[in-house]
């Protein structure tokens, strides 16, 4: 009679031996009735796929509900909002810091994604809400506070002035949205992005998250007035201003044409962007 441990053994590896060598191979056996309980524990500790699903799920369902501006909706299938939430570890009770909020597109999501017992800072300067909603005849600024009305978002704080002057508390935040913004600061003045993110830097708690999302630019072309940066440039940056770089391919298209301006009609919108997760050390 094969003991639970063989039984375990067993069920594990069906997939990948067959059953004859499963019987003769005691000593893998043996090893693997070690590390068992220990894979254990380490799920316990560290692997919550089931309340991560769900929050992905709930999320889902929050952001095809009746409150939402139709036009952000639209917008998902480009932009996978869902998925760069997950990608970057944002979820429910964070306080999390929304830069150039705009019209609230992100700062709607980040309000579902946090729940009722998160916090999200909506940053914005004066200026900035004055200027045009995209496709829509009010300010983004009207915008913002029609999404905060409508979807009821209590969670939301708006916070306007330059990021370096906003009143908050150093290292009280969990995370940050910079999406689609640092290329104006880099192409202009890239020691002024550098403060951008050394700004950032000192809201953030230790193990905190930085993402970031921008067009991507090649080398050689005039990226400034296409609004694109080179994938490289944006992670020398975060290196250079201390954090951990992890990238991802989640938003890239091959099929963008990095010769066009990303208002290029053409492109519809579904440019090839980069993301990266920039990680605050603990010490």
């Amino acid at each position: 009679m094969l003991t639970r441990c063989e039984l375990l053994y067993t069920s594990f590896s069906t997939p990948l031996f067959q059953r004859s060598k499963m019987q003769s191979n005691q000593s893998l056996q043996a090893a693997l009735c070690t590390a068992l309980p220990l894979l254990a524990v380490f799920a316990l500790l560290f692997w919550h796929p089931a309340s991560q699903a769900q929050d992905n799920l709930d999320l889902r369902r929050a952001l095809a509900g009746p409150d939402r501006d139709v036009a952000d909706f639209m917008r998902d299938e480009v932009r996978r909002p869902a998925e760069v939430l997950s990608f970057l570890g944002i979820g429910s009770g964070m306080t999390v810091l929304d830069v150039y909020a705009a019209g609230g597109y992100y700062t709607f999501i980040l309000s579902k994604a946090v729940g009722p017992n998160g916090t999200v800072y909506a940053q914005n300067t004066s200026r900035g809400l004055r200027f045009k909603e995209d496709r829509q005849d009010i300010t983004q600024g009207e915008a913002l506070a029609n999404k905060i009305r409508d979807g009821r978002l209590n969670n939301v704080q708006q916070l306007i002035g330059p990021l370096g002057e906003l009143d908050l508390a150093a290292e009280s935040v969990d995370a940050i949205l910079l999406m689609q913004t640092l290329h104006d600061s880099y192409n202009g003045n890239p020691t002024r992005a550098l403060n951008l993110l050394n700004n950032l830097k000192r809201y953030l708690k230790p193990g905190g998250v930085i993402g970031i999302s921008d067009h991507v630019g090649s080398a050689g072309r005039d990226n400034a007035d296409l609004h694109r940066m080179e994938i490289q440039q944006a992670v020398t940056l975060a290196e250079e201003a201390g954090f951990i770089v992890q990238p991802s391919e989640l938003l890239r298209n091959p099929a963008d044409d990095h010769s066009r301006s990303i208002f290029d009609p053409r492109l519809a919108r579904n440019t090839d962007r980069f993301l990266l997760r920039l990680i605050k050390p603990d010490q």
